[in-house]
């Protein structure tokens, strides 16, 4: 890293440009997934394939705007923001400042300063309801606690302590430097949905796909990860990747294009249909046809009856996958937390108790074993 980058940091995000905003799913899919890359000319900054890189948001405008209606304000009252700077409301709500999930001090603030309609709110925040509290707020923001509380009156900096801070947002590398010199490549799904009849958006995922235009900038800093290709490039590697859990593996795959690495490399990629959700098809299909590529498992769920995962296609390769790990190969999982994690690793311990003739104990041990000598990573969320 040069003398320059040192100047910036997460206290001191570094500007990068957007070079390409592309849509990577088809017209049919459910997703809207985008490759971005960003400029990082003129920063000095590094990174390795594995690591993340941080982008402090920005709240949508429109939804500012509501919240301005809903609390009877201009926009133009003079607020002190989340780091002691004096600015107008408007710009505090826009970019200091959550505006999704309501904190449990806004919470007992609005019960207490609403008049009868408040009294269901007051009712749901007893100890003993908290249960019922949390399948209340699912799918609700503040903005809807707002308006279905109009006679809760906030004075603007009596609000502002009630909310949290905006805090970056953390998107896995889906580039290598030495492949792409002086850029930096994300895969972002965009989130967008409805609940209580009112559409949502991701703060961030909507803000790179919507409101920064090719040519505008975002502030970035880089977060470096313990998610790292093996030491030895001649180590044959197996990735684990659905949806955007794609990203960091091809980060690892340019890598190892770059330098020449001998290992051999194993991806399994799953989503919901092939035709309209293949991220990076060409790349991973190109590879794989040229050899560098050993092994491309696919699992689209939604293109038969019977819906298929990631870890069955696992199962199915079990034989192998378990060659491949007696030859010394490191195991990467990149994608949800809650389950394909959680299901990747149960199939992972049943292929080494099934093909190792290993009981579930001995099983445990042997994941455990590849846990101390790195050679099981995951980057999970």
């Amino acid at each position: 890293m040069s003398e320059t980058a040192t100047a910036w940091s997460r206290k001191n995000p570094f500007q990068a440009r957007v070079l390409t905003n592309r849509r990577l799913t088809g017209a049919y899919s459910a997703k809207d997934t985008r490759h971005y890359e960003l400029s990082l000319e003129g920063s000095g900054l590094s990174y390795e394939a594995g690591d993340s890189l941080g982008i402090y948001p920005t709240n949508c405008m429109n939804l500012v705007q509501e919240w301005l209606e809903a609390l009877h304000c201009t926009g133009n009252e003079t607020v002190t923001g989340a780091a002691g700077e004096s600015m107008q409301l408007r710009q505090a709500l826009w970019k200091e400042y959550a505006l999704n999930r309501p904190t449990p001090q806004f919470l007992a603030a609005l019960a207490e300063k609403s008049g009868p309609e408040g009294e269901s709110l007051r009712s749901l925040l007893a100890p003993e309801r908290k249960d019922e509290l949390e399948r209340f707020l699912d799918g609700r923001e503040m903005i809807d606690l707002l308006v279905a509380h109009p006679s809760a009156c906030f004075a603007p900096e009596e609000l502002l302590p009630l909310l949290r801070r905006m805090v970056p947002r953390l998107y896995s590398i889906s580039s290598s430097l030495k492949a792409h010199p002086g850029q930096v490549h994300l895969t972002i799904a965009t989130v967008r949905y409805e609940s209580h009849g009112r559409a949502r958006k991701g703060v961030c995922s909507t803000l790179m796909a919507e409101r920064v235009p090719v040519g505008g900038t975002v502030p970035v800093f880089f977060h470096t990860s313990n998610f790292r290709l093996p030491e030895d490039s001649s180590t044959p590697i197996i990735m684990v990747g659905p949806g955007t859990g794609i990203a960091p593996f091809r980060a690892f795959l340019q890598e190892r294009r770059a330098v020449g690495s001998s290992g051999r490399n194993w991806l399994f990629f799953g989503d919901q249909r092939a035709s309209e959700d293949f991220l990076y098809r060409d790349e991973l299909e190109a590879w794989h046809e040229e050899g560098f590529l050993t092994r491309l498992d696919t699992a689209f769920s939604r293109d038969q009856a019977a819906k298929v995962y990631v870890q069955h296609r696992m199962q199915e390769q079990g034989a192998e996958l378990w060659r491949w790990l007696e030859e010394g190969a490191s195991f990467f999982v990149c994608g949800d937390a809650a389950r394909m994690a959680k299901d990747v690793d149960a199939a992972l311990r049943q292929i080494i108790a099934t093909h190792g003739g290993r009981s579930p104990e001995e099983a445990a041990h042997y994941v455990e074993a590849l846990e101390k000598s790195k050679r099981y990573k995951r980057d999970v969320y």
